[in-house]
């Protein structure tokens, strides 16, 4: 296939358009991201996350092009809400992060979450793939600052970036059985407009009451930062890359890329296996089936089972 060739060389307008049909779930998708698997496996992916109007875009922006003036190349997927008319992202990536769009080393994309929980798309970890085969060093997501729930990222990243700013004062407490459970490292950013001091001594007291890390090698460590004023962006830098040669030093990256594994086939069979069910349903029992359940003469339960009985046993 022409067009993988093209990517693999390191054509830019062949990697958007192998992104587009991997997010429309094109006829040919399955084939092309099975091409492009053997040249995965080599980049960091990072994930930022934190509630909305932490900064995590300001952030990122400086971020990015602190990992450019090192020699990496860099992804960037902006998740964003989608749009109830045309399932597209809501906000443009070039819009957010405008700075460092047009460099040759940096690819964007803003993706629509298109109806998924959890602050990432449901295509985000084939696109991931597919910006590891086009040779980025390390990858950025973005989530979309759900809050409590938004740990799905933790199903892709290698490195999680949890972002607060002073303003959320209390509301650590409240965070602390969602996101604030899931960091490699934590950083307060903002840290010019309220007392962030607190705050970090708040986190660092919330990190070292954990009684199940995964693991005890590794302390996440809490950086105060000012992405307005382009302050803490290095030391984050370095944490980054601290964290990437932990995983790899302590083997650790080979659990989580087993675990991540895991995740795609399941997810895969489930989808899979759940919209060959969905096909069969109707051409076996008919529309007459919901009006059954409606009328308590059937249960959801008793269906779903027959069908698994007649075409998967």
């Amino acid at each position: 296939m022409g067009l993988v060739e093209d990517m693999l060389k390191g054509d830019k307008r062949a990697l958007s358009r192998v992104i587009t049909l991997v997010e429309n779930n094109s006829q040919n998708c399955e084939e092309i991201l099975s091409k492009l698997y053997p040249h995965t496996g080599n980049s960091q992916i990072i994930g930022v996350t934190g509630p909305p109007g932490s900064g995590k875009s300001t952030l990122i922006n400086h971020l990015v092009r602190e990992f450019v003036r090192k020699g990496y190349k860099v992804g960037v997927l902006a998740i964003d809400p989608s749009s109830e008319f045309t399932g597209g992202a809501l906000l443009g990536d070039r819009i957010r992060m405008l700075e460092v769009s047009l460099d040759s080393n940096v690819f964007i994309r803003s993706m629509g979450t298109r109806g998924t929980l959890g602050g990432i798309s449901r295509k985000t970890k084939e696109v991931v793939r597919v910006l590891e085969a086009f040779g980025k060093d390390k990858i950025i997501i973005e989530t979309i600052g759900a809050g409590q729930s938004d740990i799905e990222i933790t199903r892709t990243a290698h490195t999680v970036i949890v972002v607060l700013t002073p303003e959320t004062g209390d509301d650590v407490q409240v965070l602390k059985a969602g996101i604030m459970e899931i960091g490699d490292i934590y950083v307060v950013n903002k840290a010019d407009i309220g007392n962030a001091e607190f705050m970090v001594e708040e986190i660092k007291a919330l990190i070292a009451s954990k009684s199940s890390n995964v693991s005890k090698e590794w302390t996440a460590p809490v950086i105060k930062a000012s992405a307005k004023k382009k302050e803490g962006i290095r030391e984050l830098v370095e944490q980054v890359e601290k964290h990437w040669n932990y995983l790899k030093v302590s083997g650790e990256i080979n659990k989580l890329e087993e675990r991540r594994v895991k995740n795609e086939v399941v997810d895969t069979l489930n989808r899979k296996i759940s919209n060959y069910l969905l096909s069969k349903l109707e051409s076996e029992f008919g529309k007459e089936i919901f009006d059954e359940i409606l009328k308590r003469k059937e249960s959801p339960y008793s269906v779903v089972n027959r069908l698994i009985k007649k075409f998967l046993c």
